[in-house]
């Protein structure tokens, strides 16, 4: 299923749904202390490039210094940002498989709609945005995008390769695009009614030895079919798939079109842009917003 998600379009909303969005946007984003430094990056993207716009960032964690949040939220403020810090209660997750391979924090992307249950959140959805992200353009038109009665709304990175696609199929048994994790757009009133904690765990539990990529494996295998496809060059470009999606549009696809039409930036795999030597596209753009972002939250 591929939804066309533009700019104050809203189909299949009624008022009350659209009156509810019209509030701020709410993002989740899940990391360790180690990722505070990107997850900064990232909100000052979100605040450059959706001006007049509110935020409320749900940061679910489990032992950052209460002082370091604090510090944070500051900070942001005064980019219309609200930090709501969750600390992950031990206790949902102390049945959890977790290993090197699984860590805990696999686990709270799926299982959101627990820990937000006493988070405000009128719209009842959240958006999802792993830390190497970057927001270069207004993120409004996926807030209001129609879910079309599914729980997720996520890209497939499918232009990489169809064999990997049907592998992926095979692999976990499934029959939809393989999507990526890192942005997701979440019902929460639906996950709570159709994500079962039981039924994740056992799943881990019970097919560790086809497991990849743990938490993305276990949204496609349960939940793929429960997932609304979005456009994978708007909401989340691959950012080492530049050549690929230039090439897939006959060349339209290039520096300037992302920049006018890209909303998400993501750095997936192991090479990160903060790195040095970083091979591919985009990390003179991310380095400019790490420069950016010393500038606006004074940091020398």
């Amino acid at each position: 299923m591929t939804i066309n998600v533009r700019s104050n379009q809203t189909p299949g909303l009624t008022r009350q749904d659209e009156r509810q969005l019209l509030g701020p946007i709410h993002v989740l984003c899940t990391l360790n202390q180690n990722y505070l430094e990107h997850l900064e990056v990232l909100l000052v993207s979100l605040y450059v490039n959706n001006p007049g716009e509110r935020f409320v960032i749900h940061l679910v964690h489990r032992e950052i210094p209460d002082r370091v949040l604090t510090d944070l939220a500051c900070r942001v403020r005064p980019f219309g940002q609200e930090l709501d810090p969750i600390k992950a209660p031990e206790k949902l997750f102390a049945d959890a498989p977790v290993s090197n391979r699984y860590p805990v924090e696999m686990y709270f992307r799926l299982l959101a709609h627990q820990l937000l249950k006493d988070s405000a959140i009128p719209a009842g959805r959240v958006i999802y945005l792993d830390p190497d992200t970057l927001v270069i353009n207004p993120i409004r038109p996926l807030w209001e995008a129609n879910l079309q009665g599914n729980i997720f709304a996520a890209a497939a990175h499918a232009v990489s390769s169809d064999l990997t696609e049907k592998v992926n199929n095979l692999r976990l048994n499934t029959t939809t695009s393989y999507f990526n994790s890192g942005v997701l757009l979440i019902d929460l009133a639906r996950a709570e009614q159709e994500i079962s904690r039981k039924d994740v765990f056992d799943y881990v539990r019970n097919h560790s030895d086809v497991l990849i990529l743990p938490d993305q494996d276990v949204l496609n295998a349960l939940f793929g079919d429960r997932t609304t496809e979005i456009p994978e060059l708007i909401w989340n470009y691959d950012a080492r798939l530049f050549r690929a999606y230039e090439a897939s549009t006959f060349g339209e696809a290039d520096e300037a079109w992302v920049m006018d039409h890209t909303v998400i930036l993501h750095f997936c795999g192991r090479a990160k842009p903060w790195k040095s030597r970083y091979p591919f596209r985009f990390g003179t753009l991310y380095r400019h917003y790490m420069s950016l972002t010393r500038r606006l939250l004074g940091r020398a």
